[in-house]
């Protein structure tokens, strides 16, 4: 690769050289208020111009910490270099043709990776499309027609995507939901388990979630429950043990699927290649996305051959879906999961990152809890001496992190989870660095 590529160029270091927002993104968030709707929010206006492994570095020079990867997707790093290898020399040879017309190896490949590595028994089958609301549609549309049932269950605290259906089953109205008209018919949301806040065993919330859909649907109409393993938007939520064992018990007594949405969770970024091997979920369906295909955009529906079949031909599929680029970074990425120690990395993030987060919880009464598994790791910021929310705290936590070159991210339903989603190319010494920017942050409210 050219010595000028941002693989040489972006140094792994933190550094601020202007304010932050900068004066050259400033002028161009200038620019963009004028064009671009404001439903497109953004967490730091700060305008990124390279970036390579841990490291943004914007249109002013200034350096950041990504805590965030782009909400999870470039968890093998900015521009990988064995990922951009396959994607250039992918776009020399073909750029589109379409599985649904004329199909291509690259997608079969793929397919063939998703069959070995996702967490569903017997023989499998794939779908590939372009995001993870895209995904999850699908696995629900496949899940319907091979029940012949409406219902769709889904977790308080869930997130699942900003389309018509995939918004309805988000536990958050506001900013999803609310103000857009008519939502999806046939969505129930039941108790999830949340051990901080409700203090049950895994069994009892279990129990708790299986007794609330026979009450409010009867399991004879409900086609599947879909959630995430470790809860994404809602805070990093990771179920009590035993959990899973008791609802996935009843799920497949009552022919109720399991949909595993693992399009935050999936692609080695909790230490397994999927959070469902870690769970006790045995799902019959996994949707994946986010990390697969190092930054380009590419997404599946993985589930039993049966459940897949169901559908006949014609009835799945999309425009872009597994674009041949996307398809070769994806390639790339199972290749180096077998070839470079990959998860071994993210259980590093979780020894080296979460270690020094429980360290941070001894200093600051307000961290009310560390949880996560892996490179999917969360604080919860409460009042100190209570479980009530401080999203003031957090939002300052954020903003004196993001002023001194650490990019991080809220999460919760009441905007009081910092989650933490960085690349597994995070360096012991950049978690110290981050670590360091963070205790700052609560010396200086005070918390």
């Amino acid at each position: 690769m050219s010595e000028s590529t941002n693989t040489q160029s972006v140094s792994q270091e933190r550094k601020i050289v202007t304010e932050v927002p900068g004066p050259k993104s400033v002028a161009l968030h200038e620019r963009r208020n004028k064009v671009v709707s404001t439903g497109i929010g953004t967490a730091l206006p700060v305008y990124i111009e390279e970036a390579h492994g841990a490291i943004l570095r914007d249109v002013d020079g200034n350096q950041f910490i990504d805590c965030g990867s782009g909400i999870g997707v470039t968890t093998i790093g900015h521009t990988d270099e064995k990922v951009l290898e396959a994607a250039i020399a992918q776009a020399q040879k073909l750029t589109h043709s379409l599985i649904t017309v004329t199909p291509y190896e690259s997608y079969v490949k793929v397919a063939e990776y998703l069959a070995k590595y996702t967490p569903v028994e017997g023989p499998v089958k794939s779908m590939l499309v372009n995001s993870g609301a895209e995904a999850v549609e699908n696995a629900i549309k496949i899940a319907r027609r091979y029940t012949g049932r409406p219902g769709v269950a889904v977790l308080e605290c869930g997130y699942h995507g900003r389309t018509m259906l995939t918004a309805t089953m988000n536990h958050k109205a506001v900013p999803y939901t609310a103000g857009f008209g008519s939502r999806a018919s046939d969505i129930y949301r039941a108790p999830n388990s949340y051990p901080l806040h409700d203090g049950l065993t895994g069994e009892e919330a279990a129990k708790r979630t299986i007794k609330f859909l026979e009450k409010t649907v009867s399991a004879g109409d409900l086609a599947c429950v879909i959630a995430e393993p470790v809860q994404g938007e809602g805070g990093f939520i990771v179920p009590a043990d035993g959990y899973w064992e008791t609802l996935g018990k009843w799920c497949r007594e009552n022919g109720v699927l399991v949909i595993a949405d693992e399009v935050q969770s999936g692609i080695v970024r909790t230490g397994t290649v999927y959070a469902s091997e870690q769970l006790g979920i045995k799902p019959d369906m996994v949707t994946t996305a986010k990390g697969i295909a190092g930054g380009f955009p590419l997404s599946a529906v993985t589930g039993r051959a049966e459940i897949m079949d169901s559908c006949p031909p014609g009835t799945l599929g999309g425009t872009f879906a597994g674009n041949p680029i996307a398809c070769a970074a994806a390639i790339s990425v199972f290749e180096q999961i077998e070839s470079d120690n990959l998860l071994d990395e993210a259980k590093r993030i979780e020894k080296v990152f979460g270690g020094g987060l429980r360290e941070l919880k001894e200093k600051h009464p307000a961290i009310a809890e560390v949880r996560g598994l892996g490179a999917m790791l969360a604080i919860e910021i409460t009042k100190p001496g209570s479980l009530e929310p401080d999203a003031e705290l957090t939002k300052a936590v954020i903003g004196y992190a993001a002023q001194n070159g650490v990019l991080l991210l809220n999460a919760g339903l009441y905007d009081n989870v910092l989650r933490f989603l960085p690349s597994i190319k995070l360096t012991d010494e950049l978690i110290s660095e981050v670590l360091t920017v963070l205790d700052e942050a609560f010396n200086e409210a005070g918390a």
